[in-house]
C-alpha cells in the first residue's frame, strides 16, 4: 500500500519551488492560486531569501502549494491510487486537499488564514521550537514539562520537538534530557502547537465555518492520535484544534504500519518525514519529491505499489 504524505514547516528552503514552476501550466496554477489568496507564491519560493519564507504567514501556504503542485506532477490521484494519505503540521491541509475534503483553492484560502492567525499569535511573546536529538522520548517529554515547555512534536524514531519562549528553550540547551546528544532550533517563526497558539484557533474556527468540506476519498490520517477520519467535517474540526495541540507522528506512522504500508512518497519539498519513516518503518520503500527530477522514479514506485497491492487482492 502507497502512502502520500506532506511535510510541515521548516521544510522550505529558498529557491525549491524554482524547477516545478518550469513544469507545463506550473506557472499559470501558481499565479492563479496567489490571487485567490493574496500573496506571491512565485516570487516567494524562487526569490525570497530563508528569512523572508520562514515567515509563518508565507511559508505555510508556501509550503501547501509546493505539496500539491508537486503531486499534481504526478498525475491525478485517482492514477497515484495511495491508499491513505497524512501530513505535518500544516502538511495536514495539504493531505485534506489530497484526500478531496477541500479543493486546492480552499485549501489555500485556509492555510493562508491560518498562517497569518499564527503569526499574530506568535508575535503576542517571542517563542520557537528545537528538535532534541537522541534520548528516549518517554524521558524527553516529563524533562520538558519540567521545564515549562511543550513536546509540540513527537515524531517517531526516536525525535521529540520542544515548543516556548525563547528563555525556556536556551535553559533547555543548558539542561538536556537525559541521552539528548543535541538540541537543534528549527526555522520557525513560534511555538506552533502548543497553548501559545490558542488565539489562533478562533481566527481558524472562522474561517473554516465557511469551508464545505467533503468527506475523504482516501483514508486521511490525523495528525491528533493517528487515527483513520471518515468525515470531512471531523476532518475540519481537527485541523481548526491542531494548531495549539501536539502532533503525533509517531501514531500516524504506527497507522500506516496497521494499515500495511509498503511505500510512502513524501510530495516537496520532501526529506523530513521519510528520514522519519525510514528509521521507524524498516523495509518500507521511500522517495521524497525535492526537484521534477525526482518524478520518475516516484511514478515508477507508484505503478510497484501498484502491483504489489493487486497481487495481494489475488492472492
Amino acid at each position: 500500500m502507497l502512502v502520500l504524505v506532506a511535510p510541515g514547516q521548516g521544510a522550505q528552503t529558498p529557491g525549491f519551488l524554482t524547477d516545478w514552476l518550469g513544469l507545463p501550466g506550473a506557472a499559470d496554477r501558481v499565479a492563479a492560486w496567489s490571487d485567490a489568496i493574496g500573496l506571491d507564491l512565485a516570487h516567494y519560493g524562487t526569490e525570497a531569501d530563508a528569512e523572508e519564507i520562514r515567515d509563518t504567514a508565507v511559508a505555510q501556504p508556501l509550503l501547501v502549494a509546493a505539496g500539491l503542485l508537486s503531486a499534481a506532477a504526478l498525475g491525478d490521484l485517482a492514477g497515484i491510487a495511495p491508499g491513505a494519505v497524512a501530513g505535518h503540521s500544516v502538511g495536514e491541509i495539504t493531505a485534506a486537499a489530497f484526500a478531496g475534503v477541500l479543493d486546492d483553492t480552499a485549501a489555500l484560502r485556509l492555510v493562508r488564514r491560518r498562517g497569518l492567525a499564527m503569526a499574530e499569535a506568535a508575535a503576542v511573546t517571542e517563542t520557537g521550537m528545537s528538535a532534541l536529538l537522541g534520548g528516549d522520548p518517554e524521558t524527553s517529554v516529563a524533562h520538558l514539562e519540567r521545564l515549562g515547555l511543550t513536546a509540540a512534536n513527537v515524531n517517531g524514531a526516536g525525535q521529540v520537538v520542544a515548543a516556548g519562549t525563547l528563555e525556556q528553550l536556551a535553559a533547555l540547551n543548558d539542561d538536556k534530557p537525559e541521552g539528548v546528544r543535541k538540541v537543534v532550533a528549527l526555522k520557525v517563526a513560534g511555538a506552533f502547537h502548543t497553548p501559545h497558539m490558542a488565539p489562533a484557533v478562533e481566527a481558524l474556527a472562522e474561517a473554516a465555518r465557511e469551508l464545505t468540506p467533503a468527506d475523504p476519498k482516501v483514508t486521511y490520517v490525523s495528525n491528533r492520535d493517528g487515527q483513520a477520519v471518515a468525515s470531512g467535517a471531523e476532518v475540519l474540526e481537527r485541523l481548526v484544534g491542531q494548531v495549539a495541540n501536539p502532533v503525533r507522528w509517531d501514531r500516524c506512522m504506527e497507522t500506516f504500519r496497521e494499515l500495511g504500508v509498503t511505500a510512502i512518497i513524501e510530495v516537496c519539498p520532501g526529506g523530513t518525514l521519510t528520514g522519519l519513516a525510514k528509521r521507524a518503518l524498516p523495509g518500507v520503500k521511500t522517495l521524497a519529491l525535492k526537484t521534477p527530477a525526482d518524478l520518475d522514479a516516484a511514478r515508477e514506485l507508484i505503478a510497484e505499489a501498484s502491483t504489489a497491492a493487486a497481487d495481494a487482492v489475488g492472492a
